[in-house]
């Protein structure tokens, strides 16, 4: 059964990025060999994210200059990127631009998906609307060995103890994944 998964990396102190948006954090913490993203990606039909991840992304991989960098990452797997403003496109990049309720897209996703997983990227904000909304199956969260005191938080919703079930801790390298089954 496909599931929804919002699978991320965050600090010690729960935060997704820090005040200025950016991972430079995670990239000093990842060794550069997360032997679990490429397991995880292979199950992925289609993933989302908010403006905020896909400007970083865009951004932090030149894919303005060099847009075949997406497909060496993501494969021709579509991605929905969320936004309340007009986003420019990256030519050859399936990113489809949309706003609003996360319910309709959803459907979209799955159906493209082709019976495989969604992955819900970042940020936490929009994350949140799907666990708002019934939709959010998973969570698997790489916990760094790092604090930044302040950022945008991992998922800022209160999730009660009642709807997330504890299904599995692994060590990779420094980071400690926790998974969890939300209901």
């Amino acid at each position: 059964m496909p599931s929804t998964t919002y699978y991320t990396a965050t600090t010690l102190d729960g935060f997704i990025a820090d005040a200025d948006n950016s991972l430079s954090w995670l990239m000093e913490a990842d060794s550069g060999d997360n032997i679990d993203f490429p397991a995880f990606f292979a199950s992925v039909g289609a993933f989302a994210m908010g403006r905020t991840t896909w400007e970083w992304v865009i951004e932090h991989e030149g894919l303005r200059s060099d847009p075949s960098k997406w497909h060496e990452y993501y494969g021709d797997t579509p991605a929905w990127v969320f936004s309340n403003r007009e986003l420019e496109p990256v030519p050859g990049v399936d990113a489809r631009f949309v706003r609003g309720d996360v319910r309709p897209v959803h459907a979209q996703m799955t159906a493209a998906a082709g019976g495989k997983d969604i992955w819900l990227v970042g940020g936490g904000e929009l994350v949140g609307q799907f666990a708002d909304a019934g939709l959010l199956d998973k969570l698997i969260v790489g916990v760094a060995p790092v604090t930044l005191g302040a950022g945008a938080p991992l998922l800022p919703r209160r999730l009660d103890s009642s709807r997330l079930t504890l299904t599995e801790v692994r060590q990779v390298h420094q980071f400690a994944y926790l998974t969890y089954a939300v209901s």
